[in-house]
């Protein structure tokens, strides 16, 4: 049996931010996984709930914490299509996620653009999956919003 990688698992978070797009939401998705399945997921919902909390991350911590019945996300990965930014990267070292994979980068509010130790010493970071058609995504929104 072949094991889902990260493409796979970014597909998914692509998936929901597809979704979010369709809200009219900044389009921002996340699925966390454990023991290669996926347990949560989230999408931006910061206009839909008038939440500015409500991003793709938070959510999905919150459903996997539910999940699990823990607040901690040891052996856990979040695959999110855009880099976390610094409210969410708190959120991520207080679960103690093993692993974060995200796509796009976020050149204004990314958690590596204002501290890049903002995650738990242990996590994992990979940068740059799916990065183009995460960032294509994001673009596409904006490009609408500005016409």
């Amino acid at each position: 049996m072949i094991q889902p990688d990260d493409d796979y698992f970014m597909k998914a978070a692509l998936l929901e931010a597809k979704q979010a797009y369709e809200e009219d939401e900044i389009p921002v998705g996340a699925v966390i996984v454990c023991n290669q399945r996926i347990i949560a997921r989230g999408h931006n919902m910061t206009e839909t709930l008038n939440d500015v909390t409500a991003h793709a991350e938070i959510l999905a911590i919150t459903s996997a914490a539910n999940f699990l019945g823990s607040k901690y996300l040891n052996d856990c990965t979040l695959y999110v299509t855009l880099e976390p930014c610094a409210m969410c990267a708190g959120a991520l070292f207080w679960s103690q996620i093993s692993r974060v994979v995200y796509g796009a980068e976020d050149d204004k509010r990314g958690f590596t653009k204002v501290n890049t130790h903002m995650l738990h010493p242990k996590t994992e970071i990979k940068a740059g999956v799916m990065a183009v058609e995460c960032s294509r995504l994001l673009m596409d929104y904006f490009s609408a919003k500005r016409k």
